[in-house]
């Protein structure tokens, strides 16, 4: 993938310009809210999703896609914070930094050794179970901004903010019927807040959502650089290495996830393993800067794509206008009431649901309706990844049963009085005991020919199923070979031969899938083959 900071062919300046300083004002309740259930400052998170976004915009393997500060790395951060401060009395965030630093270097491995392409492995069923989950989450997520403190809004608090809710919502599908000169989160964002100014009607604004949380403000300068406070020693790189392994899979599986969705999105293709990397970077960069870190975020990401943002400039005007909010406008982003910011994130929501489900449940098998429901669940009831690689794991065992049972056999006895076996179906570790059922060992006659044209050797199980026939054969005072193995397969026998006493019946005139079997290579006599078995007989 070629590198382009301004692509004027799928998106345009301004409107990555714009969608940028939309995706940063949906970016500030968001960051301090998780820095909140990580247990660290406001401005800790505000830094986290500013580097996290700033360096992967510019180096990422996904144009518009948007990271930052997120919830499914927080509440891992949280227990981490809280075991550091009680190590050391208030060196809990000086021990998050240090872990980030070792999940940055872990992510970065993965990248490097291009693990990334295996997220086109995850099944349909687990992403779209992603989806849903993940638009619950967030829907759920956004219901806690209905309370002050412990309390939940009530009376004409709540009409308040369930009325400027449904005009942020109502702004966002009008606009674009309009005009799409300008992102309808944007002008709903500023309408309500303009609205909110001048009218002075009470409720909750980002200003008053810090102070309910224990925080002072958003105002800050420059993020320094430091290396993390923590002692030097192998207790801590063995308190921090589980942290770290939890933070670097949880981040990469969110942010590849997120990578595949906006790939559908946009019908183009990001690069995973530059994505891993780029994702590392960041967050050793939050270690050394001290921002708590993060990984892709699906909301955001949506409203960029909606809003127009296509290109690394989105990306990139979304982190420098989160600075500057930081540095220069607290003031004025304190002043935006929340419900605003909730219209959007529900609009998102809508926007994030695969409503289709609803349509394919009856239409699709029943395991792959399990899947979707099981994903879903374990991401509202744990975290993304716990999610994702349970779905995925269901769905091998799924997959590996269903191929197990596919195994069949054709035989036939040739001119010469040799029995042919021709496998159809892969062989490997599921269907070794239902292969070992198709063979009548006891009423073959004395060469046996196993042909493997329409069937692959997979694992070590399928090696030692066929050296076990291949003994009982033996036992019987009769000669097996095999036939028609494909390279792989061959490659496969060989590396194991130490263990395995097979003869593969060489047939240089035979290419698997690609040439036609000669018929003037005649089949060799009974007399012949036991002279190409190995001394062991078989």
């Amino acid at each position: 993938m070629s590198y382009t900071l301004i692509d004027k062919q799928n998106g345009s300046v301004s409107k990555d310009v714009l969608s940028g300083i939309t995706v940063a004002l949906a970016l500030v309740p968001e960051a301090v809210a998780f820095a909140f259930v990580a247990g660290v400052s406001p401005v800790v998170g505000l830094y986290g999703a500013f580097m996290m976004g700033l360096i992967t915009s510019l180096f990422g393997g996904r144009p518009g896609m948007i990271s930052g500060a997120t919830g499914a790395m927080a509440v891992v951060m949280v227990s981490l914070v809280s075991q550091g401060s009680a190590m050391i009395p208030g060196a809990g965030l000086q021990y998050l930094l240090a872990t980030l630093l070792l999940a940055g270097l872990i992510q970065i491995a993965a990248g490097a050794m291009r693990l990334g392409k295996f997220v086109r492995m995850i099944p349909s069923p687990v992403m779209m179970g992603f989806v849903n989950g993940l638009a619950i989450v967030i829907f759920l997520s956004q219901l806690g901004m209905f309370k002050v403190g412990d309390e939940w809004l009530t009376g004409s608090a709540l009409l308040t903010m369930l009325g400027l809710t449904a005009l942020t919502m109502g702004i966002m599908v009008g606009l674009p019927k309009l005009t799409t000169r300008v992102p309808a989160a944007l002008a709903a964002i500023v309408g309500v807040t303009v609205l909110v100014v001048a009218t002075g009607v009470p409720t909750e604004t980002v200003s008053s959502f810090i102070a309910a949380g224990g925080g002072d403000g958003i105002k800050a300068g420059l993020p320094s650089f430091a290396v993390p406070l923590v002692p030097f020693s192998l207790a801590t790189l063995s308190f921090i290495t589980p942290y770290a392994l939890i933070l670097a899979a949880i981040g990469l599986i969110e942010s590849l996830m997120t990578l595949n969705l906006i790939d559908e999105l946009t019908e183009t293709r990001g690069d995973a393993n530059r994505e891993c990397i780029a994702q590392g970077a960041a967050n050793i960069t939050n270690g050394f800067f001290g921002g708590m870190g993060g990984c892709a975020m699906i909301g955001q990401s949506i409203i960029n794509v909606n809003s127009g943002g296509r290109g690394r400039l989105s990306g990139l005007t979304a982190s420098l206008a989160l600075l500057g909010f930081i540095m220069f406008g607290s003031t004025y982003i304190e002043m935006v009431p929340i419900a605003a910011l909730v219209g959007v994130m529900f609009m998102v929501v809508i926007g994030t649901f695969a409503w289709n489900t609803f349509k394919i449940l009856n239409k699709v098998p029943v395991a792959d309706v399990v899947v979707m429901l099981v994903v879903t669940s374990l991401t509202i009831v744990f975290d993304l990844a716990i999610a994702v690689l349970s779905g995925v794991i269901i769905s091998a065992l799924v997959f590996a049963w269903q191929n197990a049972l596919r195994i069949r056999a054709r035989k036939y006895v040739d001119e010469a009085g040799h029995k042919h076996y021709e496998i159809f179906g892969p062989l490997f570790f599921g269907s070794t005991k239902l292969f070992a059922t198709k063979f009548e060992v006891a009423e073959d006659p004395e060469v046996v020919i196993i042909d493997f044209a329409e069937s692959r050797i997979v694992d070590q199980s399928a090696i030692e199923a066929v050296n076990k026939l291949a003994e009982r054969y033996l036992r019987a005072g009769k000669y097996v070979h095999l036939r028609h193995l494909s390279p792989d397969c061959r490659a496969l026998i060989k590396r194991a031969e130490k263990i395995c006493d097979i003869n593969v019946l060489e047939d240089p005139n035979y290419f698997v899938a690609v040439d036609e079997y000669r018929t003037d290579n005649p089949m060799p006599s009974a007399e012949e083959l036991a002279k190409m078995s190995p001394a062991g007989g078989h």
